[in-house]
């Protein structure tokens, strides 16, 4: 059963509870990934959530700025295992999945209003491309971001692919999405990563006030502002994202995947 925080979600967005849950702070929205007891891994209806709720957000007048965060000690953790092993054994499930995940990547990068993720802890696979896929970025001293695809078997399909290249150079995204490495806040700092590093208390509080400074900006000039850089992005990242999404389809039918599941499973019951 998911634990809900003393958060009341705002009217109108009640759909997307308990997963996320959405608030607003002064001028601010603030969306809380809400899975605290799984470090806010990514189950189906989270996902969904993740994938329709941009829309929202940009068809809302009274949206002027966006944080996103994690309830509890995570950003996200990733993919769902049982998620996983559902996508393993059901193609069909695997196929709306995949279409889903393309269209949260479109969602997030072609969203127009400010978006500000607030790291609290480990951003990890999606968490980690929501993360990188943000306009501005706020990590706590102990957070960490982490593309494990490749590690587990998996084509980095959804993010470090297509992003980290042309957020951090081709040399050190092959150091970080080959070998699985977490890239700590200190070292998103050095890559020009991130926007702010600070105390892990105090990461929510750093992404409001950032949050609040762009609300009170004039609505059109930040958005299109926003939506020009962001062509930068979307014009090289979409052709890498249609190849590794169809790469990393495949890679859920592959042994090596399945085996890696399975033993993740094993651990969590031991």
């Amino acid at each position: 059963m998911t634990t809900i925080p003393d958060v009341a979600t705002l009217a109108g967005y009640e759909e997307f509870a308990p997963w996320l849950l959405v608030e607003k702070i002064g001028a601010v929205h603030v969306v809380r990934v809400n899975r605290p007891e799984a470090f806010n891994a990514v189950n189906e209806p989270l996902h969904h959530a993740f994938s329709v709720i941009w829309r929202q957000l940009g068809a809302d007048d009274d949206v002027r700025a966006v944080v996103i965060t994690g309830t509890g000690k995570a950003f996200s953790a990733g993919g769902d295992m049982a998620m996983f092993r559902r996508m393993i054994d059901d193609p069909s499930a695997r196929r709306s999945q995949f279409a889903e995940a393309r269209t949260l990547f479109l969602e997030v990068i072609n969203f127009a209003k400010p978006l500000i993720s607030a790291v609290n802890g480990p951003a990890v696979g999606l968490g980690c491309s929501i993360a990188l896929l943000s306009d501005l970025l706020v990590m706590g001293e102990s957070s960490y971001l982490a593309d494990p695809h490749v590690a587990v078997g998996l084509t980095a399909g959804d993010g470090g692919a297509a992003m980290l290249p042309l957020l951090m150079g081709m040399m050190k995204t092959k150091e970080y999405v080959l070998l699985g490495d977490r890239i700590t806040a200190q070292i998103a700092d050095k890559l020009n990563l991130v926007t702010r590093v600070v105390e892990d208390h105090l990461v929510l509080d750093a992404a409001l006030g950032l949050g609040e400074r762009l609300a009170a900006l004039p609505a059109q000039a930040v958005c299109t502002s926003k939506v020009a850089m962001n062509m930068h992005l979307s014009r090289a990242a979409l052709g890498v994202l249609e190849y590794a999404l169809a790469e990393e389809f495949t890679s859920f039918g592959t042994p090596e995947f399945s085996e890696r599941v399975a033993a993740f499973q094993e651990r969590a019951k031991s």
